[in-house]
């Protein structure tokens, strides 16, 4: 059984559902309007554990999961949500030993969820423009792994000017004028490869696919947009949330393709 250690992130869940991130540390005591749960009594009690703050408090004690960690942080830039972030992996096709360059470090989130997909024989080089956003992001990535992973090189630079790295398997793009990224991608990624853009309004889309029949050689052009509604199931209760997490972005996937040729299928594709 796997225990909760000294140093380690926990998440405590109230009755109401509300998350509070917690590093652990001997001899501390985090405080809540419902009360205070001293540190040790979570350091050595196994995960999923439920104690009580001395003021008669339930909490549950968990570790936080990939999507808890990527939107409870404090964060600079906008970052890809969760719910998008499956289907980013899957559309892109990310697989264990793959070789991926992304554009727009960010807050980490997409970097880090691409680490997890290639694993330790994939390659993951990330490029960001702002300093003050690398450094966050890098932080995020050290907190989550413990050191930034050897296979991953974070980059301060501007893709929009070119990139060093060739034969890459994929391209993920999260920046605000993906299109000006097109010549430096031409250049990375292998035929076959896949881009991704994150593009928030349409009219970027339209921009991006532009550059891309501009530039020949791609095909199977998609884009999509994902909408999360949660529903509410207790006792005899079943009803959809009244909060939903609708429109965060638009999702763009595209295939390089060999000979500058332009392939486009008709009819709406869907991945």
């Amino acid at each position: 059984m796997k225990t909760f250690a000294e140093g380690e992130l926990v998440l405590l869940v109230d009755k109401v559902g509300r998350r509070h991130r917690v590093r652990l540390k001997a001899g501390e005591r985090h405080s809540l309007h419902s009360g205070a749960i001293e540190h040790d009594a979570l350091i050595g009690r196994p995960e999923g554990v439920v104690v009580t703050t001395q003021l008669g408090a339930r909490l549950l004690v968990v570790r936080p999961t990939f999507a808890e960690q990527v939107t409870g942080r404090v964060r600079q830039a906008q970052p890809i949500y969760p719910k998008d972030l499956g289907a980013i992996l899957v559309g892109a096709d990310l697989h264990p030993g793959a070789r991926v360059l992304e554009a727009g470090t960010g807050t980490g989130a997409l970097t880090l969820a691409a680490l997890r997909a290639v694993g330790p024989d994939g390659l993951v080089v990330s490029y960001e423009q702002r300093e003050d956003f690398l450094e966050a992001a890098t932080r995020a990535i050290t907190e989550t792994f413990g050191a930034i992973p050897p296979n991953l090189t974070l980059k301060l630079g501007d893709i929009y000017q070119g990139v060093e790295e060739r034969d890459m398997d994929r391209v993920l793009l999260d920046l605000s004028e993906p299109w000006q990224a097109v010549p430096a991608l031409c250049a990375a990624l292998r035929p076959g490869g896949i881009v991704f853009a994150h593009c928030p309004n349409v009219s970027q889309v339209q921009r991006f696919f532009d550059a891309l029949r501009e530039a020949r050689g791609f095909g199977m052009l998609e884009v999509f947009e994902l909408l999360q509604r949660g529903w509410t199931v207790r006792g005899r209760s079943l009803r959809p949330s009244h909060r939903m997490v609708a429109h965060t972005g638009f999702l763009c996937f595209a295939r390089r393709i060999a000979d500058q040729e332009l392939f486009e299928p008709e009819g709406e594709g869907f991945l």
